[in-house]
């Protein structure tokens, strides 16, 4: 009997204990509300004096019913002298109330002067990329915010090294805007306006404080954001970096934006039919060497390297390169570098001196060695490998709430199990699209980016597409690499362990060059290289249909 009663008690105290935790959990919830309720009105009365807009008005009058539901709360709960009463009609409203007083302060937040939910640092390709899918997942105007040192919305920036130079019909703003490289919607001013995105140009930000979420532009001003995303893109390597005396003269151009290239079309008109030097054998020195040509400029090529593009290209593929080149009057130095600029009386740019002793005549001199991401704003904050910001496959970095994309990213490259840093437009525009899904559907399993490396370039009437990865032991050629044809076509398989990792095309259509990105992304084993040589381009063709695709 008296175990029993034992027992019986023991669970009348636990119901009695049970009773008295959600007596005392209900009145912590009421306290945290009325907390709550009380930061709101504060809030509301700093933003009565300093936001006007219409999504501020619908915050105010949300804040505003909110408050007033608190009160009504209170003055119930208070009708009932039986706590028990109280708790089983409100328990589950003042919790959900507690909830929606936090969506409505963190909303608050971002209605202050340069506050942002979201902000992009950058105003390049990444970012106009980011934009439009901040835009496509719902962003709210007002939420989003861009920062970029230059003075109109992004573009699609490998125009400048192409038809912004072009002798006849050249590009201009607004036709290029992202999103049209991709085929997208060009997107101007009046749509970021739209959609209620601050564009904030001509700004450079000097320091960044990514434990306050602060950012300090030049002439002083703070902005403070949620998620922050860096976009801040490459940075043009200067010869000076080199130790190259001279630099500084005129017509020493550089091209990273549309002011650089303004700088390079005024040059071409006033050395009309003058000596060009391009110093550089890479991206940037192939395109601009051409266009220079085709506005009929007197061009010279100079680079240290054995060939062209040394990066990417095989000996084979530079040197069709190179006669091609050659063909239309452009002269090539190579394997040698450039110590020294002499100007003029005037301080215009007159002669080149090379490492090799000769020196070289030149009106213009238009210089493509390099760019270096530009991580510089966040050492000692975010951790750092191979030049660029460390992030996750959904381009986090080490810092909560901020991600970093394109040029600047050190992300997993999941085809190869490797991280890598590509500075590419093709991964600008991907790797945005990926971080502002992975930021945007955060209660949702996000698969993580799976990007395959492609790169292309136009130059003249040829037109070429890498995809993969130029590694390997062995390298297959094939097709046409005679200049006497009309269009060569020709291409490039980079074999490694028995696989195909890499693949290039010159002259190929779109049929064609999607069945080499199929094959790049599928890395067949290859047992007989001479078939495959034979083969050629129709090798690529037995994977035409493999469905895989550069994931945004």
């Amino acid at each position: 009997m008296g175990q029993l009663f034992s027992t019986r008690m023991a669970g009348i105290w636990d119901r009695i204990d049970k009773k008295l935790k959600c007596y005392r959990e209900f009145e912590e919830n009421l306290s945290v509300l009325q907390k709550l309720a009380r930061e709101l009105s504060f809030q509301l009365e700093e933003l009565e004096h300093t936001s006007t807009s219409e999504r501020s008005e619908q915050w105010e009058e949300e804040v505003e019913d909110l408050i007033e539901e608190v009160e009504d709360l209170e003055r119930s709960i208070l009708k009932w002298k039986l706590l028990t009463v109280a708790v089983y009609l409100y328990g589950r409203t003042v919790v959900e109330k507690i909830d929606e007083a936090k969506e409505l302060l963190e909303e608050g937040n971002y209605l202050f002067p340069n506050c942002f939910k979201y902000l992009i640092l950058g105003g390049g390709v990444a970012a106009g990329y980011a934009a439009r899918e901040f835009s496509k997942r719902g962003v709210k105007p007002g939420e989003l915010g861009i920062i970029s040192e230059e003075s109109v919305a992004p573009y699609e920036r490998p125009a400048l090294s192409k038809g912004y130079l072009f002798p006849r019909n050249p590009s201009r703003l607004p036709q290029f805007h992202v999103c049209v490289g991709s085929g997208g919607e060009r997107l101007g001013l009046n749509w970021y306006e739209e959609k209620g995105i601050e564009l904030i140009l001509n700004t450079k930000i000097v320091k960044t404080d990514l434990k306050s979420k602060t950012l300090t532009s030049e002439d002083g001003s703070v902005f403070k954001f949620g998620t922050l995303i860096i976009a801040t893109g490459s940075g043009v390597v200067k010869l000076s970096d080199f130790g190259v005396k001279g630099d500084q003269a005129k017509n020493v151009l550089y091209l990273r934006d549309v002011k650089d290239a303004d700088k390079v079309v005024e040059a071409m008109k006033a050395k009309k039919n003058g000596k060009a030097v391009v110093v550089g054998g890479g991206y940037i020195g192939l395109e601009v060497g051409a266009v220079l040509r085709q506005n009929n400029l007197n061009v010279t090529m100079v680079y240290p390297g054995h060939w062209c593009m040394s990066r990417l290209f095989t000996k084979e593929i530079a040197e069709f390169y190179e006669r091609y080149y050659t063909s239309k009057g452009i002269k090539l130095v190579k394997e040698t570098s450039v110590i020294e600029l002499e100007a003029d009386p005037n301080g215009e740019v007159k002669k080149v001196k090379l490492k090799n002793g000769r020196e070289l005549e030149a009106d213009v001199v238009v210089v493509g060695v390099g760019a270096r991401p530009a991580t510089g704003l966040f050492q000692g904050q975010l951790e750092m490998n191979k030049g660029g910001i460390k992030t996750d496959g959904l381009f986090k970095t080490s810092v909560n709430d901020v991600y970093a994309i394109g040029d600047v990213a050190w992300f997993p490259m999941k085809i190869y199990n490797e991280r890598r840093r590509v500075e590419h437009v093709d991964h600008a525009r991907k790797s945005a699209m990926k971080a502002v899904e992975a930021i945007m559907e955060q209660e949702k399993v996000v698969e993580v980016y799976d990007y395959l490396p492609y790169f292309y370039s136009r130059v003249f009437d040829l037109s070429w597409q890498f995809y993969g990865d130029n590694v390997g032991e062995r390298t297959v050629m094939f097709g046409n690499r005679n200049l006497v044809v009309k269009k060569p076509k020709f291409g490039c398989y980079w074999i490694k362990d028995g696989k195909i990792m890499g693949a290039f095309l010159e002259g190929g259509d779109s049929e064609e060059n999607k069945a080499m990105q199929n094959l790049a992304w599928n890395q067949p084993k290859v047992d007989d290289l001479r078939e495959l040589e034979d083969k050629g381009l129709s090798f690529a063709f037995n994977y035409k249909d493999f469905q895989k695709t550069n994931a945004a």
